[in-house]
């Protein structure tokens, strides 16, 4: 039964089909965003989950492969480039930038460390006011014997240069502690008993909202529920619960909103300013790219010149050679032409070692896994550019071209963007010189209840015999309240710390603006340096040329000479090698103007917008742009 028709095509349709999806994972791999994952889950518990990250991006581009026939790379100039925005591993790292700058400007709109923040280590051995025995103690002023107080320096400081920003983000607290303790007693004429044993649970929490200005709002409770032994007890068990609220405010040192979100602002700066750090690295690469790509075929056109040389070489030696069969040369003839073979041959290797060099530099800014990538372990670059001499510079004025690089240069614009965060965090040390000033305003309300004992004929007044709700009504009806208003300052003999970092800040400033004035005056010199380079490598071509023409009709006629019987091998030999001299000085003098208009557009900070590279295709690593093999790499 004969096969049908599509059956002799299957292996390739599988290993075409096989190629494609190769391609496809490997684009789609490369197409994953770096963006963090933000953790999915309820309200509550969202805020304690990590964030996902993906992993970093190896694969290379389907636009490699696809330019792959026969083992070699076919590259123009705009492949290459698109090769590189899309696979260049500096460029990647690039990418991160704006990512980690908007995780830091969340990070500065989450505030700063408050100094002084109350541990809650020393909450669980204390007692209420009133209650219990050594409460009632603490109310009269009395100290008993042990009273197993634990003083614990709970306070935890933040020092920076300037004002601490306050914490922007609502802080929650809480504390549990169940305890039971044996306090024995020197003194048993209150407690009635040598030791006192308790049953303690405390629950206290707090809510502390930091604000911009310079200051805080804390909302406190407690509850503290007290059982214990002491026959003189009239209110046991007994609950305590306690609502505060206190405002604090810095006056001086530390006031203000602009002070205090400095650090935001800094950070919304830098975030916006992303774009000029990834526009300067897309430029670098574009202009590596472009260097080594056009380096790669000068070499190129060198080993060819190379080749021709030693082509030249060898039909001179079989010249002698015959020459010397029939008499009409010596020896020493034949000696000399093939020296110079000898000459042409290493010339040849050096050129070939040179260009593969050139095409493993050009390679490792083309890929993402450099030469570890099994399709660019064994292929060669064959470049699909030429090196040509444009009949005209055309260039503009030179106050026209520093014009545009002022406009232009991510340097000169990264360094405006520095003063203007350099000014804004002078806030900080210009504030921090300021004394310390701050003030408080608190109000809290106390509630107490418990179950009533008969002691000697006495019990507890009936307004606290209750439970929970007793004293939560009392707290909420504010029977007890407790108001308080305060401040305080701290002032610094001397000063010398604050008006030190002030001064160091200031000059530092200085510095930078200085600098910014240099690097502007700068581009004046570089962008007319680049006018005269360029202006200079033309003239130089031009006289190279002129000296190859010239070395090319010397060794014809030398050749002409040496024919007729009227000159000598050695002649003959010298004016060949001036020859390949001259060549190589012509591709040396090509490759200088070439590098000299590329140096022209980093100066006037013109690199992308010359080679048609959009900075959107840059930051997404992905070139829109299709590359297409040449009709006879096709083949």
């Amino acid at each position: 039964m004969p096969r049908p028709f599509l059956f002799h095509f299957r292996k390739p349709m599988a290993l075409g089909l096989s190629f494609c999806l190769l391609q496809a994972t490997a684009w789609a791999q490369n197409a994953v965003s770096i963006e963090p994952v933000r953790p999915v889950g309820p309200m509550y518990k969202r805020p304690y989950l990590a964030v996902s990250v993906p992993d970093v991006r190896l694969g290379n581009s389907s636009r490699l492969g696809a330019l792959i026939k026969g083992g070699n790379l076919y590259l123009t100039a705009a492949d290459a480039i698109a090769l590189a925005l899309e696979n260049n591993i500096d460029l990647e790292i690039s990418r991160y930038n704006p990512v980690l700058l908007a995780w830091r400007l969340e990070r500065s709109e989450a505030g700063g460390a408050l100094p002084g923040v109350q541990s809650g280590s020393s909450q669980a051995s204390s007692n209420t006011s009133g209650q219990g025995v050594l409460g009632s103690q603490q109310a009269a002023g009395v100290s008993g014997g042990n009273s197993g107080q634990v003083r614990a320096n709970g306070n935890a400081t933040v020092s920076q240069i300037g004002p601490v920003t306050q914490t922007l983000d609502p802080t929650f607290q809480e504390s549990t502690s169940l305890s039971h303790r044996s306090l024995p007693q020197s003194n048993a004429t209150q407690s009635v008993t040598q030791v006192i044993v308790q049953n303690k649970r405390d629950y206290s929490g707090s809510i502390q909202q930091g604000f911009l200005s310079g200051g805080s709002l804390t909302v406190s409770y407690g509850n503290h529920f007290l059982n214990e032994n002491a026959p003189s007890d009239v209110l046991n068990p007994s609950t305590s619960m306690t609502l505060s609220f206190s405002m604090t405010q810095n006056l001086m040192n530390g006031f203000g909103a602009k002070v205090g979100g400095r650090n935001i602002t800094i950070s919304k700066m830098n975030l916006d300013a992303s774009d000029l750090t990834f526009k300067t690295q897309a430029s670098r690469t574009v202009l590596s790219v472009l260097n080594s790509y056009f380096a790669l075929v000068a070499d190129h056109e060198d080993r060819s010149a190379k080749k021709g040389a030693l082509e030249a070489a060898e039909t001179f030696l079989k010249e002698n050679q015959r020459r010397l069969e029939l008499g009409a040369v010596a020896a020493l003839d034949v000696t000399t032409a093939d020296n110079q073979v000898a000459i042409a041959q290493q010339a040849l290797v050096n050129s070939e070692i040179a260009l593969e060099q050139q095409e493993v530099q050009l390679k490792n800014l083309i890929s993402r896994t450099g030469l570890g990538a099994g399709e660019l372990a064994s292929v060669r670059i064959v470049p699909l550019d030429h090196l040509e001499m444009t009949a005209s510079d055309d260039l503009p004025p030179v106050p026209e071209l520093v014009q545009k690089a002022m406009a232009n240069r991510t340097d000169i614009q990264s360094e405006e963007v520095s003063l203007k965060t350099a000014e804004v965090s002078s806030l900080g040390t210009r504030n921090g010189v300021l004394p310390v000033g701050q003030v408080t305003l608190s109000r809290s309300t106390t509630g107490l209840a418990g179950t009533a004992r008969r002691v000697r004929g006495t019990t507890a007044d009936p307004y606290f015999v209750g439970g929970v709700g007793t004293a939560l009504g009392q707290v909420v009806r504010q029977n007890f309240p407790t108001e308080s208003f305060g401040g305080g300052a701290r002032l610094t003999l001397n000063n010398r710390q604050a008006l030190a970092d002030q001064g160091i800040d200031q000059l530092s400033l200085r510095q930078q603006q200085l600098e910014h004035a240099r690097s502007v005056n700068q581009v004046q010199v570089d962008v007319s340096n680049a006018v005269v380079a360029i202006r200079q490598a033309r003239a130089r071509y031009q006289a190279a040329v002129q000296n190859r023409i010239l070395q090319e009709k010397l060794f014809d006629a030398e050749k002409k000479k040496f024919a007729a019987g009227e000159s000598t091998t050695y002649n003959v030999t010298q004016q060949q090698r001036d020859l390949a001299t001259a060549k190589a000085s012509e591709i040396s003098a090509l490759i200088n103007h070439r590098n000299a208009r590329t140096n022209l557009d980093q100066t006037t900070g013109t690199v992308l917008e010359s080679n048609g590279v959009s900075l959107a295709d840059g930051k997404a690593g992905r070139v829109v742009r299709t590359s297409v093999l040449p009709a006879e790499a096709a083949r």
